[in-house]
């Protein structure tokens, strides 16, 4: 068993062996994991057309500023009606904010989206409806099938909104060339 929180701030990149369509080509940064759990977003897949500002006036959150027009996300199938926001730690809430890695916050707060909304947003955030999420031993049971590639994050991938070739780019900064993956298990 892997070591309490080793995945936590790491970029989890589909492989072709993953043999589940809904997570086909995923990018899943991982919030958190231990002996009991893992908990990630997905940063790759936007809802159809669901941009922020619909969702903001869907929620009537009132700006301070032109919210900038940034797709939602479907962060994953668990609690896909609840917002949770990846952020830069310029926003933090002592007793609902996650402090992942040095530069990567998550909230899932009303606050936090009153601070996008303010004249003092977090520098970076996006918003995703609903997590990605794993039981005992099922996250390291799929890394051992080769299920999922792991990564050291780039701020740049969690934030773009450049999603069409994403999971290319996150293969590419681990020295993968997504050309000449395998989809049979353990043959890249």
């Amino acid at each position: 068993m892997a070591a309490e929180g080793y995945l936590k701030g790491k970029l989890l990149i589909a492989s072709p062996a993953i043999g589940d369509p809904s997570f086909d080509r995923a990018l899943i940064y991982i919030c958190d994991h231990d002996d009991e759990h893992a908990m990630g977003i997905a940063i790759n897949n936007p809802v159809e057309d669901l941009r922020l500002p619909t969702l903001f006036d869907q929620l009537e959150i009132e700006s301070d500023i032109l919210l900038p027009d940034h797709p939602v996300l479907n962060g994953g199938p668990v609690d896909a009606d609840r917002g949770f926001v990846l952020h830069t730690p310029d926003f933090s809430m002592e007793s609902a904010t996650m402090r992942i890695s040095s530069n990567i916050c998550l909230t899932a707060t009303r606050e936090v989206l009153d601070a996008m909304a303010s004249d003092q947003p977090p520098r970076q955030s996006v918003l995703a409806l609903g997590y990605a999420g794993w039981g005992p031993g099922q996250l390291d049971d799929e890394l051992q099938a080769s299920a999922w590639l792991v990564a050291e994050p780039d701020e740049s991938l969690i934030f773009d909104d450049k999603f069409d070739d994403k999971w290319e780019r996150a293969l590419r900064l681990i020295g993968v060339d997504p050309a000449r993956l395998s989809a049979i298990s353990g043959h890249a």
